[in-house]
């Protein structure tokens, strides 16, 4: 696999090597429970305490307010069920766009089943939300509007502070799932304004396994874990010291090694969408073509299947996908690509290309060397794209 080219950091990233050489030593040196009393214990407590610091300073947060997690989706789970179960009595009212990712959309649906109300609002071609819509949506029930910041297919970036704004005047709960941008893009809690905020360490070059959700203090939510006091009695739950260890250092190095890699990526994937537009004809760009990721491309290939072009990839050593890794295998057309208004057709010929940062120049040039012969090959055996 040395000779991989791989174009898929949104559905995970390779563990950082300094991440890996910090967490080794607590998987069987420093084995302590963080919540036990003596040394070993206390030097755990000591590590998870120092993580959260990490992580709290790559958002501007406190640390009182970054809450340890399993994941993203536990994060965005416990964002909007538990602002909708604190809220319950009150306000019945939950908010969300149509691209969120599966773990908000699936959890505004289990509860619109237990008899809350909800509106999902659409988004424009580019998948961008209008502000106005959001407001529009907003009532006095209202407990919750959960909107993410850049959207994990298409890259398009969401007017979040915005649309904070609105909430906050309304005396909303807002809630951003920063999976995709926490590490690899600017998030400023206190530039954006929201009040809960999600966070996954395995797309920032940690371990997976490991998440966060900054709660902003005052905020009312429900416990989502119960059992033990851990995480200031909000979330039980034996602390996964190894990975919040390595969740801490990523969020370390990302200070550093964050601005570098946004102005290389934005630079690599434009060489790439040049060089894909310039050499196949019919194709599409999906998403905003400015307000987006910097190490996003998504293109819908006319004619062809987005699944038979990434086998095609694979076999040639280059790692992409046709959308979100958390729905590979589905036969249904990506839920975003048809908010946007695709046909299904050209919602089934979608690639997306997300680079890292230790993405190369050279990587990109095979890339964009071999994907134009793959598109040219499937098209020639397409009956769908000669009719």
């Amino acid at each position: 696999m040395t000779d991989t080219i791989y174009l898929d950091h949104a559905a995970t990233t390779p563990t950082h090597p300094d991440v890996l050489e910090e967490m080794l030593p607590w998987f069987n040196e420093q084995y302590g429970n963080p919540s036990s009393m003596y040394s070993l214990g206390r030097k755990s407590g000591e590590a998870v305490a120092t993580a959260r610091e990490h992580v709290a300073r790559l958002i501007n947060a406190h640390p009182d307010c970054v809450f340890f997690t399993s994941c993203g989706t536990e994060s965005d789970n416990w964002a909007v069920k538990g602002v909708a179960y604190a809220a319950r009595k009150k306000r019945d009212h939950i908010v969300t766009t149509a691209i969120e990712h599966h773990a908000v959309l699936d959890s505004v649906h289990a509860l619109d089943k237990q008899g809350f109300n909800t509106t999902i609002v659409p988004v424009d071609a580019d998948a961008l939300v209008d502000p106005d819509d959001l407001r529009k949506a907003i009532t006095d029930k209202t407990a919750l509007v959960s909107v993410m910041h850049a959207n994990n297919e298409v890259g398009t970036i969401e007017p979040i502070a915005e649309i904070a704004k609105i909430c906050r005047d309304k005396g909303v709960v807002f809630h951003v799932d920063a999976v995709q941008t926490v590490g690899n893009y600017p998030v400023d809690v206190e530039a954006i304004g929201c009040d809960l905020l999600s966070i996954s360490a395995h797309k920032l070059y940690g371990p997976k396994g490991v998440g966060a959700l900054y709660v902003r203090k005052g905020t009312r939510i429900a416990r989502y874990l119960d059992g033990g006091g851990q995480e200031r009695n909000r979330r039980a739950g034996t602390e996964n010291v190894p990975g919040l260890v390595g969740f801490g250092k990523a969020a370390e190095l990302a200070l550093v090694e964050m601005p570098p890699a946004v102005e290389r990526c934005t630079r690599l994937r434009d060489r790439l969408k040049d060089a894909i537009f310039a050499n196949i004809p019919n194709v599409k760009l999906n998403g905003h073509p400015s307000l987006r990721l910097p190490n996003n491309l998504n293109v819908s290939v006319i004619g062809i299947e987005g699944e038979s072009m990434m086998l095609r990839m694979d076999m040639l050593g280059v790692c992409v996908s046709t959308g979100s890794a958390c729905t590979t295998g589905s036969l249904e057309p990506s839920h975003v690509l048809m908010a946007i208004g695709l046909p299904h057709e050209v919602a089934h010929g979608s690639q997306r290309f997300s680079l890292g940062r230790w993405t190369t120049q050279e990587q990109i040039d095979r890339t964009a060397e071999v994907f134009p012969g793959v598109v040219a090959l499937l098209r020639e055996m397409s009956p769908m794209y000669h009719k």
